[in-house]
């Protein structure tokens, strides 16, 4: 097991996926800050709504399986 992982997991490979991940994030926050005051002013409450949305769908996949099973 630990040779096949040394041979998937190159010294290249390693550097390119610290690389990205460092870059990655840093963008995401970037990104994140730079978004912020829009997200206040135009998504009020999105929170909310998503977990009523996750909430209800998971209810419906209850409900839809009582009622297959019933």
């Amino acid at each position: 097991m630990l040779i096949i992982a040394s041979k998937m997991f190159t010294t290249g490979r390693i550097v390119f996926a610290a690389f990205f991940i460092i870059a990655f994030t840093a963008l995401m926050i970037f990104s994140y800050k730079k978004d912020a005051k829009n997200n206040k002013k135009y998504y009020q409450n999105a929170a909310l709504y998503v977990a009523l949305g996750i909430i209800v769908t998971i209810g419906l996949l209850f409900l839809s399986k009582y009622l297959v099973r019933g």
